[in-house]
């Protein structure tokens, strides 16, 4: 029977590796918490909880600004609430400058947030950037406009986050016969990403094989 030696190196590596999480993860909700009680600013002065309680109530503009994108979910699900969004839009997007920008974000959020579109909803694995090299990539959609003029056979768009970071990537435009599709969550393949490799998801059963396709070509 053999026992593990312990040393002082060791005890504080095991104690970096249960802190560092949770600092890490306090200090990203300390963060999101303050950026949201600065909207508190918005009200008037004597409107304020300082000014109405007399002290500093922490976390009260995030439980607002929560409330608030609830309240305004909430009214645009009827018939009214929509006519208003629609016309709120039209005249943002007659507005110069402004127009432009917020039809830009409204486009990628609305691919991004809504429940109907189909970004991010499919983990694919592609040989990137090299031949015989691989990664993990999202299907975003198909290629559109003049694009699409000039391709000679399916193909799908793809982003590629880099690690750890997926907030920065790359955007391609593969044949769809060149992607496989992986049998993984979004959310699996995200962490899968971030960890560098080292979270790696639980494996699953292969997929059956359908007569007359290869086993790389995925059933899109």
């Amino acid at each position: 029977m053999t026992t593990k030696k312990i040393t002082l190196k060791s005890v504080f590596l095991t104690g970096l590796l249960v802190l560092v999480p949770l600092a890490i993860t306090l200090w990203v909700l300390g963060l999101v918490i303050g950026t949201m009680d600065q909207t508190l600013l918005l009200l008037p002065e004597s409107w304020q909880p300082e000014r109405v309680f007399g002290f500093h109530l922490p976390g009260l503009g995030a439980v607002l600004t929560l409330a608030f994108i609830f309240i305004v979910g909430l009214l645009t699900q009827n018939f009214i609430g929509q006519k208003l969004v629609q016309w709120w839009d039209a005249i943002l997007r007659h507005i110069p400058v402004v127009g432009p920008l917020y039809t830009s974000v409204k486009q990628v959020s609305d691919t991004l947030l809504s429940s109907s579109g189909n970004a991010f909803r499919k983990a694919l694995l592609i040989e990137y950037p090299r031949k015989g090299s691989y990664t993990i990539g999202f299907l975003t959609g198909i290629p559109g406009g003049d694009v699409l003029n000039h391709l000679q056979e399916d193909h799908v768009s793809v982003y590629v986050p880099t690690t750890p970071n997926p907030t920065s990537g790359f955007f391609l435009t593969m044949p769809k016969n060149e992607v496989i599709e992986l049998d993984m969550t979004v959310d699996a393949a995200l962490k899968y990403i971030v960890s560098m490799g080292v979270v790696a998801p639980a494996p699953s059963a292969p997929l059956p094989v359908a007569p007359g396709r290869r086993p790389t070509e995925p059933p899109m």
